[in-house]
């Protein structure tokens, strides 16, 4: 990681605090950022092979959202101990990091390169999907790969007739 040190910066947002940690967990990490919003948890890392691939006409991104059962406090029981394929939430949320992530890299970058979100604690009222995109550009300003951001985003909901950033699922409701 570029940066060196633990560092945690906190804001009051919409009367929630969110704050992003870094410098603590996944230190072999390229960047890594722990982002919290109420009790919902997600570390994000991203990091970058030193060798381009030779003879590939594509940028090699891999983006991983996993929501692992023991975030939300369930193990998973009966036959099936393990946990399984990836949900379609899981799915859609990688792409929710991918999109605005791909095109902030250089033109000709061929650096195989992951970024990974996972939930490490799930409140059940603030959804982490956006605090892995958050994550995530936090993860990879702090590593040495080559990328153009920041980005940043939020879920915009309609509660009462009125707009609502980040709403929680009970607001939603």
């Amino acid at each position: 990681m570029s940066g060196s040190g633990y560092q945690r910066v906190q804001i009051e947002f919409h009367d929630r605090p969110l704050s992003i940690e870094t410098g603590r967990m996944a230190k072999q990490a390229g960047g890594a950022a722990l982002v919290q919003f109420g009790e919902t948890v997600v570390l994000v890392t991203a990091t970058a092979s030193a060798a381009a691939r030779e003879g590939i006409d594509f940028f090699p991104l891999t983006c991983d959202y996993q929501e692992k059962t023991f975030a939300a406090g369930k193990i998973p029981g009966g036959f099936f101990k393990r946990e399984g394929r990836p949900a379609e939430k899981e799915i859609l949320t990688s792409r929710l990091i991918d999109r605005p992530v791909r095109p902030l890299f250089p033109k000709g970058f061929n650096c195989e390169t992951q970024v990974i979100a996972t939930v490490l604690s799930h409140d059940k009222e603030n959804d982490p999907d956006v605090l892995s995109i958050v994550g995530a550009s936090t993860a990879l300003v702090l590593s040495d790969v080559p990328w153009n951001g920041p980005i940043a985003a939020v879920r915009v909901g309609r509660n009462a007739g009125r707009f609502v950033i980040n709403p929680t699922t009970s607001q939603l409701a």
